[in-house]
Order: C-alpha cells, then sequence, then structure tokens
C-alpha cells in the first residue's frame, strides 16, 4: 500500500502547511503506524517539505513482526548510530538541516522535557501545535482498514464460540480469559486488542473487570470483553451468558434491558447524527427503567489502529457521525452484590442506502444457559 501511506502522509503535509509550517515531526506509535505502515519502537515520522524529504528514524532497525508492521518500502529509513539517542531530537536536526524554519509536532504526546529537547537542538526551529491532525484523518477508515477490522472480528467471534462449547463450570476467570487469548492468537490475530474481561457472578457486567481466581458457578452470569487485532486493527465484542441452568426472572429482565438498549444504540449510528445522541438512545432505555445511576460515562467508542479511538459516544460529546467510521456500542447495567450485563459490538456506520449499520461482530446476543 505504498500510494496509501504516501497519500495520507501529503494530507498530513497540507494540513501542516496550512498552518504556516514547513515540516511535521509524527511521535505517537498509532499515528506513526498510519502514515509509515509500520512503528518500530520508539520510532518517529519527519515529513518534509515533499515527500523527498520524509524519513521514519528509528532507534533500532525495525524489525519486521507482525505486531510493528512492515514500513512503506517508499519511505527513508535512518536508524540513530547510537540506540540511546532520541529519534525526535533527530528528527530537528534532520529538518533544520533541509531548510525548515518551522516544525509542527504533536505536543498532546511530547512531554515537556522532549519538547525542551526539540528547542535546544534546533533554536532556529520554530515549533508549532499538529493540534491532533493525524487522529483527525484517521477518524473515517477506508475499505482496506476496514476490511482488517473485519477479520479480528471474526477472530473474535471464532475464539468467543469455541470457548462457549467447552466446560465451564469450575474454572476460574483467569484460566478462562487466557485461554481466550490463546485462541485468538491460535487463529490467526497479532494478539489481544486489550487485557480480555472474564466475570463471573457478582463480577459480572462490569466494565474492565480484571480476572480474578474467582470459579464459575452453577447459576452465575458470565460476562466476557474481548478483542483481536489484525494488522494493527483493533475490534471489541462483549456478551453476557448463563451458567448451567436456565435463568432466573431477575436475569431474564435485566438482559432484556440491556440488549433493548444497546439495541437503540445500534440502530441510531447514521451519517450525521450526534455523538452524544448515540448515548442517549441507549442511556434513556436504561435510565427510564430506573439504572439512571452508575451507569457507564460512555456508550460507546471509535477503534481502528487503538482500541480507544474518537468518536467518544458520551452525553457531553461534540460532533456528529461520518460514513465508514468504525465504532462500539456497548451499554451494561452493574448491580453490587449481583452481577450484571454488558453487550458489546464494533459496527461500521452506513447509510441507509448501503444497508444501515455494519455489524461486525455477530456472536448471536441470545441469551444462552451454557
Amino acid at each position: 500500500m505504498p500510494e496509501v501511506y504516501a497519500a495520507r502522509r501529503d494530507r498530513l503535509r497540507e494540513r501542516a502547511t496550512v498552518g504556516g509550517s514547513a515540516a511535521a515531526l509524527v511521535s505517537r506509535p498509532a499515528n506513526v503506524r498510519y502514515l509509515a505502515g509500520a512503528a518500530p519502537h520508539g520510532a518517529v515520522l519527519l515529513l518534509g517539505r515533499d515527500g523527498g524529504g520524509d524519513v521514519l528514524l528509528c532507534p533500532r532497525p525495525p524489525s519486521g513482526t507482525v505486531a510493528e508492521g512492515r514500513a512503506d518500502e517508499e519511505l527513508r529509513v535512518q536508524v540513530l548510530p547510537a540506540p540511546a539517542g532520541d529519534p525526535a531530537v533527530a528528527a530537528a536536526d534532520v529538518a533544520a538541516a533541509q531548510g525548515a524554519d518551522s516544525l509542527a509536532v504533536e505536543e498532546h504526546h511530547l512531554t515537556v522535557a522532549r519538547h525542551r529537547a526539540l528547542a535546544s537542538v534546533a533554536p532556529r526551529l520554530r515549533l508549532a501545535d499538529l493540534n491532533r491532525g493525524v487522529e483527525q484523518l484517521r477518524l473515517v477508515k477506508d475499505e482496506e482498514e476496514i476490511s482488517c477490522l473485519r477479520i479480528a472480528a471474526e477472530i473474535a467471534d471464532q475464539a468467543l464460540g469455541e470457548l462457549l462449547e467447552s466446560i465451564l463450570v469450575g474454572r476460574t476467570e483467569r484460566h478462562l480469559a487466557l485461554e481466550l487469548e490463546r485462541r485468538l492468537v491460535d487463529h490467526g490475530a497479532d494478539g489481544p486488542a486489550f487485557p480480555t474481561s472474564v466475570a463471573t457472578g457478582p463480577n459480572s457486567g462490569r466494565g474492565g473487570h480484571r480476572p480474578s481466581d474467582r470459579r464459575v458457578e452453577e447459576g452465575d452470569f458470565l460476562s466476557v470483553c474481548l478483542g483481536a487485532t489484525y494488522r494493527g486493527y483493533r475490534c471489541e465484542i462483549g456478551r453476557t451468558f448463563v451458567i448451567g441452568t436456565s435463568p432466573a426472572d431477575w436475569q431474564i429482565e435485566l438482559y432484556d434491558l440491556v440488549f433493548a438498549a444497546q439495541r437503540a444504540g445500534r440502530e441510531s449510528l447514521r451519517p450525521g447524527v450526534e455523538h452524544r445522541e448515540v448515548d442517549r438512545a441507549a442511556r434513556h432505555v436504561l435510565d427510564a427503567a430506573g439504572y439512571g445511576d452508575g451507569l457507564p460515562q460512555l456508550t460507546g467508542h471509535g477503534v481502528g489502529l487503538e482500541i480507544d479511538e474518537d468518536p467518544q459516544l458520551a452525553p457531553a460529546a461534540m460532533g456528529k457521525l461520518d460514513a465508514c467510521v468504525p465504532v462500539t456500542v456497548e451499554p451494561g447495567v452493574h448491580l453490587p452484590g449481583r452481577g450484571g450485563v454488558r453487550i458489546d459490538d464494533t459496527l461500521v456506520v452506513r447509510p441507509e442506502a448501503d444497508g444501515g449499520p455494519e455489524l461486525l461482530t455477530i456472536t448471536t446476543k441470545e441469551l444462552l444457559a451454557l
């Protein structure tokens, strides 16, 4: 995809030029990978006045591993002579040598110490803020990116489906989480998209629960949240089940409520809809049933090269959805001491003319008794 990476760099170069900067320095790893095809550990990307001045600066030679990515072959790679050197400082020196008089940097990512080091090595360079320019470019995905997310979702669905076919009673949350992560890799994932969460009984329904040594028991709710990474792109899926017996009435009622909230959020995903309206659609269902207190701060978020990207689907979120933006919709309710339900899908925003939102994670949302 050399032409894709080159086009992305040109779009960022235009933004930097409009902002009055002759060159740009990208240091956030996900942003480096988006523009260069790879993000070796500690690497930064310098965008010169034109494509010929673009350089990927690395403290060590790129490894070319799947996790790191493979750099655009058209991009010049410069390995620092001393591994302990700072590629960002070296990039500022290169920019000055290329004749740049200004350099746009990712102030939201640079430390104060690193910013000072840049100013000291090239005092004639005027430092400006890139203003999250790369994140804005990353928001809308192309079809190649969506294809990677689709494969990641298929892998996560496979891993979860296989777990549901195994014996669960008596096994610990931690053991199940480790098994899920192994299955992700077995099915072709680069690795898990984030630490897998398995929550049973009173732990179920908690967002971000860290698996413990609690064992699965008959009658438990079992909440699972996992994701796969494929070629750097990350997806997310969350499901809740009942273990070993028919669900109790309160479990059915709670599950049906969260399912209705999640469906309302999914159905609101259309280009032009405000981010907060998606949150409001799901939150209203739970709030009307008396579960307004203690709900998660947001209903969903964007995914891509990072598992938590813009947009944020939250009550105060600004902005509107665009087509080809992948997001999660993940409402949940946790009842202290009893447990709860979380249902989480990754979808791509599509116009109604194209069939509406594309569901990437397809594991059943029926309340199964395992």
